[in-house]
């Protein structure tokens, strides 16, 4: 044996459990929240909402490891073991069955759900990082464990990015359970080979946990390392619903805020300090530089913006974590440091997760995230010119002040450039804005002053003026906006950066239906047929109210009823100050709130003659909605004739080879109108859109789209085409379904449609 291999006892076997411990962990966040899809959709709320039981739960497994420190390895050993065959009985992972949510209850319907789905096992697991680092360093000559944090978020890291790119696309979710089944297994052989090697360890444990180097942390320390992590926690979720809400509603976007995050623990609590001094000596310039677009509400779509956004997240992350490590305690409190830590992630998370949906009718949580950042990362002095200039201390608090003064100045010329739209003029005056913050990273007060002007001036004005006109409210689903455009005679709602309806506001034309809608669409052409198609009395369902705009389809005679998850959107739509489509031309249809798979199950058996799905999310695709068992849902509410009319517009999916297999899987008659809408008319009301009609009757097919014409003709006035399938592809289920096959991967890089 070496002298290193006897300086660092079975160094290998401690990172190696470690690595799959935080590996199982990050593979179960995204699998049970794939489990969930066909109870709640996949709105970012969701996601959020599962992430701070994530958090909550490792704090739990955190706390625990933190109480067990007070016995010998030989006794943690038994218990931890005890505890690991218990929370066996929970497995294969699955759901629990729970009574789904009422309307407006998600926000807790959520974390109560997967608390009991997979509580136990995620707490037991969640106890391996802190535990295994106190158990390496039981031996006298194991040296320093905080590297193993590291190893830790590595192997999180992997089991993240692994599962979207790997496991869902290569197994039913019933397959991925016993594969995570396997892997608990695994972990549980190896929690019981390092317990193994630390058996003898009595001694170097009362001495770690005796505290004798170092006396415990006072309690400013520990609120000092509570804050520095709590913000990096609340800032990878603000910054998913930031890019998600206003800049690009981009699929798979969640993992990529969140395995930055994980990153950021790799870098700072290893041995690459000089890595780590480099990110924080760019980190004030970065947050300076990104941090003014926090206020911004409308990001027209810009990649660029998002991809900005996500590096700030990381440069500030690193920053910010390397300094909890640099305040890390002696190794006898390290449980106690971890305890803390995992305490400030569910701050963090429960402020922007849960606090700031019910407060805030914007995402201000984020732009309230970066100042909180600006006020605890360190501030080397980038540009020292007070020392260069050789001022004396209260000099250089003149001259301080006077470029905050200026800032101000600035930042309120920005406002009016902006409202006069001089661009150009705007962009200069944002740059003095960020040249005075670089000069003023020295002094934190005017630097967060500083920080706080350029996001005021950059879109900052806007945004919170909007917050006083009642035209925006905010809801676990996300965030609506009512905007009116004088020029256009326009009136729009926006859900983040998806356009869900636009109302004309003068008087002849208020009543036509816009956007996805128009007569020329698919949906258009099969609602003006549905007296012929079904007779005078044809029953319609309707999933997703948006604005309305639909309900002026609506002949007399006809029994329809409308779908809505988000209670914030029926108001919306029945509010005729905002827009009047409902109230005008059909106040008096019901309206079911709630989970549409859910609530059209509760219908009667055969009971539409038209069934409608348009349900989108931004651009969220509605997944749980389109899979085997959710198309059965919509058959068995069909009358044996009936037409399914799905909408598909997407600008990152394709979804026509999804429809195709189903259609093929069931025999059914198929086809799609794809709807060019108005072009670049700069008075547009119509947006291009493709639908898809899916019938087992092929007559009615027939009677719907007078036959189906060669693809080409796709353009052509009322022109239905068939489906694109493509060879042997999967069809959906609730147990698999990939996103990935069906992703649009060129349509990744560019703006807004």
């Amino acid at each position: 044996m070496t002298s290193s291999q006897a300086a660092l006892p079975r160094r290998w076997l401690f990172v190696l459990t470690i690595l799959v411990g935080s590996f199982l962990l990050f593979q179960v966040q995204p699998m049970v929240a794939r489990m969930v899809l066909p109870k709640l959709g996949g709105a970012p709320a969701v996601w959020n909402s599962a992430m701070l039981v994530y958090q909550a739960l490792l704090l739990g497994g955190y706390a625990y490891a933190h109480w067990l420190g007070r016995f010998t390895v030989r006794r943690q050993a038994i218990i931890h073991l005890a505890l690991f065959v218990a929370a066996a009985l929970w497995l294969p992972i699955g759901i629990a069955e729970v009574a789904p949510p009422a309307p407006g209850q998600e926000a807790l319907w959520v974390p109560l759900l997967l608390l009991a789905s997979i509580g136990p096992v995620f707490l037991v697991v969640s106890a391996q990082a802190p535990l295994m680092q106190r158990w390496f360093a039981a031996d006298a000559r194991a040296g320093d464990p905080y590297y193993l944090y590291a190893a830790s978020n590595l192997g999180s890291f992997a089991g993240l990015i692994s599962y979207p790119a790997l496991v869902e696309p290569s197994l039913p979710l019933a397959a991925q359970s016993w594969g995570w089944t396997a892997g608990y297994a695994l972990l549980l052989l190896l929690v019981a080979a390092s317990a193994a090697a630390r058996w003898q360890s009595h001694a170097a444990l009362d001495h770690i946990a005796g505290g004798a180097d170092e006396p415990r942390p006072a309690l400013r320390r520990q609120l000092h390392w509570l804050l520095i992590a709590a913000v990096p926690s609340g800032l990878m979720l603000s910054t998913t619903t930031h890019l998600t809400t206003d800049i690009v509603a981009m699929p798979l976007l969640w993992v990529l805020p969140l395995g930055l995050y994980l990153l950021s623990f790799v870098i700072a609590f290893s041995t690459a300090d000089r890595l780590t001094q480099v990110i924080t000596f760019i980190a004030p310039a970065v947050l300076l530089g990104v941090g003014g677009l926090a206020l911004l509400s409308s990001g027209g779509g810009s990649m660029m913006v998002a991809l900005a956004s996500l590096a700030m997240l990381f440069v500030v992350a690193t920053a910010l974590h390397g300094y909890l490590y640099y305040l890390r305690p002696a190794t006898q409190h390290l449980t106690l440091f971890y305890l803390i830590m995992s305490a400030g992630g569910v701050l963090g998370g429960l402020f922007a997760a849960l606090v700031a949906p019910l407060v805030f009718d914007w995402v201000y949580e984020h732009p309230l995230l970066v100042l909180a950042a600006a006020l605890l990362l360190p501030l080397p002095a980038l540009l020292p010119w007070n020392r260069w200039l050789g001022l004396s201390v209260p000099r250089a608090r003149t001259m301080v002040a006077l470029l905050v003064c200026i800032a101000a100045f600035a930042s309120w010329k920005m406002v009016y450039s902006w409202t006069g739209s001089f661009e150009g003029t705007a962009a200069a005056w944002g740059i003095a804005i960020f040249v005075i913050g670089l000069l003023v990273i020295s002094w934190r007060w005017a630097y967060v002053l500083v920080l706080a002007l350029l996001m005021f001036g950059i879109g900052g004005w806007n945004t919170v003026e909007e917050s006083f006109t009642g035209m925006r409210v905010r809801s676990y689903f996300g965030v609506y906006t009512v905007t009116d455009d004088a020029y256009r005679q326009q009136r729009r709602l926006a859900h983040g950066t998806t356009l869900h309806g636009l109302q004309r506001t003068n008087s002849g034309g208020r009543l036509e239906p816009t956007t996805y809608y128009g007569h020329q669409s698919g949906v258009g052409l099969t609602l003006d047929k549905a007296e012929a198609l079904a007779g005078p009395n044809a029953a319609v369902g309707i999933v997703g109210l948006g604005a309305g705009t639909l309900a002026c389809y609506r002949k007399p005679g006809q029994q329809w009823t409308i779908f809505e998850i988000d209670p914030v959107m029926v108001d919306i739509a029945r509010d005729p100050s905002k827009f009047t489509f409902l109230s005008d031309c059909a106040g008096d249809t019901p309206i079911v709130v709630g989970d549409a798979r859910l609530q059209i199950a509760e219908q009667p058996a055969g009971k539409f003659d038209i069934l409608v799905i348009d349900a989108f999310s931004s651009d969220a695709i509605p997944l749980h909605l389109l899979t085997e068992e959710a198309i059965g849902i919509y058959a068995r509410a069909l009358k044996p004739d009936g037409v399914l009319l799905v909408h598909i517009s997407n600008r990152f999916f394709d979804l026509e080879p999804v429809l195709a297999a189903e259609a093929k899987a069931r025999g059914w008659t198929a086809a799609i109108r794809m709807d060019a809408g108005s072009g670049d008319d700069d008075f547009s009301d119509l947006t291009g859109s493709n639908w898809v009609a899916l019938t087992a009757a092929p007559d009615r097919m027939r009677q719907l789209t007078g036959g189906v014409k060669p693809r080409k003709d796709s353009n052509d006035d009322g022109a239905w085409v068939p489906l694109a399938a493509r060879p042997h592809f999967t069809r959906w289920t609730d147990d698999y379904a990939s996103t990935l096959p069906v992703l649009l991967w060129k349509h990744l890089i560019g703006g807004r449609e």
